[in-house]
């Protein structure tokens, strides 16, 4: 296909990349220990890590692993915060030939048993504070190997142990739990199983570029969460990417050994998972931010040192711009700011770059494209509104439902090809089948238009479209706009039904005025959308429902209407 965005890459941005240079992951993972030992790799409450560190730890528990007798390619379960025991047991985990399936910590008991059970999980390492959540249903689960961390367990051995003692009994943060154990279920502590596994040789087993590295749930907004098979060639790819992309703010910085990444989005999530490992492969390191909605000590964290890469959604960025302590905060050595994992707003990014000077590079991604899709050039200076341009050796379409590619200017579903692109979900094949059309391409959901000059912009997902009289509303398009009127720090449209129009709009706004009235923004719509786009009703609320990453949750808003 003519790949019309390659004529407005930025100078030294390749058109394409080439995950064959690796093997495998696990052979990224090695050259990189290997090359970046003596560098930090993360910071977490003031205690640095190494890569060596990690490597060492990595292999202790990846060997510990194997002597538990799981056969290769086994699912094992991560239920862990922003902590360095993330890392290491992720890398563990690919080091020793299995697969890493990323749970939400959040999960309640009826998610957390789906999630266990669909990807056939058979051993879990996971934080304690979220134990008794895996006591409910792990009788129903296939689970009989628990690694059970607590939050000190990598902090060192006396501040570790005063804040596991601390989250323990001061904040009482780990609610009592009980997990049953037998002949073929057991517990071992974090901390155990990498002093067993020190002793022990981590064996190499044969992986290739089509082995599974990760089942990465979706978030399930349609029904049950599917699990998106990544192979290692589509997590090499997604790197390799990024890296391609990024380019040019990475010259900016100079010794990526130096590159300070602020990883506040949970790296269960595909958008900062993909960035971590970016940051293997390149060798800087991250600030691990266990607990970013508490803005207060998420700020003092940004204050201790340079922070160079900030990735968020829109509801950190619009959050942090609402502290108090906010303009406290040095952004002169800010190179780039990553907006993803939703639509970022056209107010919050006018009033980012006015308070930091950097602008909101926005991209698109999903679970199942490793979090890579498209990404405005790194070098824009100012936010564009658009998802920005298909990343290298990437192609992306608009088609109608039966899988033709439309004309150049007309909306429709957005599908993507390229070998960041899932494999399938995971023992799904019906769902695997409708997800692809003829050619190869992956339907994503979302409804956009490409311009002219191969930019891509979003007008909604098919299933949040509102239909008014016939005429089909986007809450994206009113969102945007909404967000524009002064007072206002977010907001959230949905469709509710109406016996004359089919469906009419309600919005659902957070103001950061109280004069700011529903006539006053009546009037702002009014002036700023045409009839049938206006909302009938609007309601004043404190904050708006979002799930653990951050995104509006529209379905929340639906059922309280």
């Amino acid at each position: 296909m003519d790949k019309i965005w390659l004529k407005n890459y930025p100078d030294k941005v390749a058109h394409d990349i080439h995950p064959e240079e690796y093997s495998n992951l696990t052979q990224l993972l090695d050259k990189a220990f290997s090359q970046h030992g003596d560098s930090p790799f993360s910071v977490c409450m003031d205690r640095w890590m190494s890569y060596r560190e990690l490597d060492q730890l990595s292999r202790s528990l990846g060997a510990w692993f194997q002597a538990q007798g799981l056969a290769p390619g086994a699912r094992i379960a991560i239920m862990l915060p922003n902590l360095p025991q993330f890392a290491v047991t992720m890398a563990a985990i690919l080091r020793a030939g299995y697969t890493c399936v990323n749970v939400n910590p959040l999960y309640t008991a009826r998610e957390l048993e789906h999630q266990l059970k669909d990807s056939g999980a058979t051993a879990i390492v996971i934080l304690e504070n979220f134990a008794a959540t895996l006591a409910q249903v792990i009788e129903h689960t296939p689970i009989q190997h628990i690694v059970l961390a607590s939050i000190g367990d990598l902090l060192g051995p006396w501040f570790g142990r005063w804040m596991t003692f601390a989250v323990r009994h001061l904040a009482k943060l780990v609610p009592a739990f009980e997990l049953p154990v037998n002949a073929q279920r057991k517990v071992t502590p974090f901390k155990q199983a990498l002093a067993q596994g020190r002793d022990l040789n981590l064996k190499k087993i044969p992986q290739t570029l089509d082995s599974i590295a990760f089942l990465q749930y979706t978030g399930g907004t349609t029904g049950l969460s599917k699990g998106a098979i990544l192979s290692h060639r589509n997590i090499v790819a997604a790197i390799l990417q990024a890296e391609a992309w990024f380019t040019p703010a990475f010259e900016r910085l100079g010794d990526l050994r130096k590159v300070n990444s602020i990883a506040a989005l949970p790296l269960y999530h595909i958008f900062a998972l993909t960035l971590c490992l970016l940051a293997i492969r390149q060798g800087s390191h991250l600030t691990l931010v266990p607990n970013p909605r508490d803005f207060g000590k998420f700020i003092e964290v940004l204050k201790k040192r340079p922070f160079h890469i900030l990735p968020g959604v829109n509801t950190l960025f619009n959050a942090l711009l609402q502290h108090p302590m906010f303009k406290t905060l040095d952004f002169s050595k800010l190179c780039l700011t990553q907006a993803g994992g939703m639509a970022a707003s056209e107010g919050t990014a006018k009033a980012w770059q006015a308070a930091t000077g950097s602008a909101m590079i926005e991209g698109w991604g999903m679970s199942e494209t490793c979090a890579i899709g498209s990404n405005n050039p790194v070098t824009q200076q100012v936010f564009s509104g658009s998802i920005g341009l298909p990343l290298p050796s990437i192609e992306m379409a608009i088609k109608n439902e039966e899988g033709t590619t439309l004309p150049q200017g007309e909306s429709g579903e957005i599908c993507i090809r390229g070998p960041n692109v899932m494999v399938g979900y995971y023992q799904q094949a019906e769902e695997t089948e409708k997800a692809f059309t003829p050619d190869g391409f992956m339907r994503t959901g979302d409804i956009g238009i490409m311009d002219p000059e191969g930019y891509f912009r979003i007008v909604d997902r098919l299933k949040d479209m509102i239909i008014v009289s016939g005429f089909n509303v986007f809450p994206s398009e009113l969102e945007n706009v909404i967000s524009l009127c002064p007072g206002v720090i977010e907001c959230a449209a949905v469709g509710i039904p109406d016996s004359m129009q089919g469906e009419t709009i309600k919005v659902f706004v957070v103001r950061s005025d109280a004069m700011l009235t529903e006539e006053t923004l009546s009037r702002f719509c009014h002036d700023n959308l045409t009839g049938y786009k206006r909302p009938k009703y609007i309601e004043f609320r404190d904050e708006l429902p979002k799930s653990n990453v951050g995104k509006i949750l529209r379905r929340e808003l639906r059922s309280s209407k």
